[in-house]
């Protein structure tokens, strides 16, 4: 986590230390903001027009935190608001740490669960008030943030909070669940609002919030000197035909005679997702039944590249071997399970 702490006086400045301390851990990187007068190392000053100053770290950030009031926080972060998927967790305390209040993504980027981290540590009361929480229910927003699951649908995501706070959403899981439900879920496979728990596009509900974990890997083969743009059109078709979300994609498996691979390297880079390479003996020992071709053996030492990829990491098969244009793709499905508390 990229945190970034703000205080304006010296009592601020104690106590935003006591926080920082609280809601940081040994990987995190925090940064200390203070007024110019109060700047001595670590402190950096932060020069006026607070509002200005703050755009670029806004953009750096995971989470804020304001020692000070509320207002001052609120006038700061404003002209940079752009998206509750993405805009940072902000916090403002007092300077006596006597109250936590969670002022923006308190689902989504957090700041509900670090107003209570910062409580417990630092005994100060966390104000939070979304509905949800202060009501006792299912946060379907948050549980996916938490568990890294991503949220197709923040008009979704709200007609699921609305549904809850009125009574029970049912709940579809394309994955084993483990333990009771939460406070406001119900099993069920259809109905006007609905959430489910999938790798796939489908929606089961006549308003469905998908949550996807990244739990599908491609296994991807090519031959030399292959574009992206060609590895890119025949991925994109298995995962219309197969009805996979992108979003449910984790990452790219290929042999590591591929490693250096310009079009493929260049795929990855594009969607963002990362690549592991497999010796031949390694392909080759992966459990399963798989399309064997002698002359790919003869090439690369394993019968099977795309297949036997894709499976290498235990998932699987839900896409058997694709091929166009000199490209051989398939997919697995890792386990997961749903688990809620």
């Amino acid at each position: 986590m990229n945190l970034a702490v703000f205080a304006f006086t010296r009592q601020g400045q104690s106590t935003a230390r006591r926080c920082a301390e609280a809601l940081s851990g040994g990987g995190d990187a925090v940064r200390f903001f203070a007024p110019q007068r109060l700047a001595d190392p670590p402190w950096e000053p932060a020069v006026p027009p607070l509002a200005d100053f703050c755009g670029p770290v806004f953009q750096w950030a995971d989470a804020i935190l304001f020692v000070g009031s509320c207002g001052i926080a609120v006038r700061a972060i404003a002209p940079h608001l752009r998206d509750k998927r993405t805009d940072p967790a902000v916090l403002s305390i007092d300077e006596l740490a006597r109250c936590a209040v969670p002022l923006l993504s308190g689902h989504i980027g957090g700041a509900n669960a670090l107003a209570v981290k910062l409580a417990e540590r630092t005994g100060a009361l966390a104000a939070v008030s979304t509905a949800t929480d202060v009501n006792g229910r299912f946060s379907a927003d948050a549980w996916a943030a938490e568990n890294g699951l991503y949220i197709d649908g923040i008009q979704e995501a709200k007609a699921v909070s609305a549904a809850i706070l009125e009574g029970s959403v049912p709940l579809l899981s394309d994955f084993p669940l483990s333990g009771p439900l939460p406070p406001g879920l119900v099993s069920g496979e259809g109905g006007t609002v609905g959430i489910y728990i999938t790798w796939r596009r489908n929606s089961p509900f006549a308003t469905t919030l998908r949550l996807i974990p990244p739990v599908v890997r491609l296994g991807i083969g090519c031959r030399r000197g292959t574009e992206a743009s060609a590895i890119a059109a025949l991925v994109d078709e298995v995962l219309a035909e197969a009805s996979i979300h992108p979003a449910a994609v984790a990452g790219v498996s290929t042999i590591d005679l591929k490693k250096d691979e310009p079009g493929l390297l260049a795929f990855c880079r594009e969607r963002n997702w990362p690549l592991a390479c497999h010796s031949a003996p390694e392909l080759q020992a992966v459990p399963g039944t798989f399309a064997a071709s002698p002359f790919v053996q003869r090439v690369t030492g394993a019968d099977n590249v795309c297949e036997r990829a894709a499976a290498a990491g235990g998932g699987q098969m839900i896409v058997k071997k694709a091929a166009a244009h000199g490209v051989t793709v398939a997919a697995a499905a890792e386990h997961w399970e749903v688990r809620f508390g």
